[in-house]
């Protein structure tokens, strides 16, 4: 039986990479949706001016992240079925 090192080598960087950065930007994807106000701030939910157009751009983003997560385990479960 010959196991062929470099290959497997190769596939288990790539997976590593692969799966570092999927949990990277699915973890964006939460913060950018978390919701939670600072506890120095009293609690209170105020926006200041010109903060609710960043907030909007912050939650597009997020959904931006959940989409590339959805697109990279569909290209998986492509690759695996075909």
């Amino acid at each position: 039986m010959h196991i062929d090192w470099a290959a497997l080598g190769q596939v288990f960087g790539v997976s590593l990479v692969v799966t570092v950065a999927l949990v990277g930007v699915f973890t964006l994807g939460i913060v950018g949706t978390s919701g939670k106000t600072r506890p120095e701030q009293g609690g209170t939910a105020a926006v200041p001016d010109g903060a609710a157009g960043a907030s909007a751009l912050v939650r597009t983003g997020a959904y931006a992240c959940f989409a590339a997560c959805a697109a990279a385990v569909a290209y998986g479960i492509y690759l695996i079925v075909a």
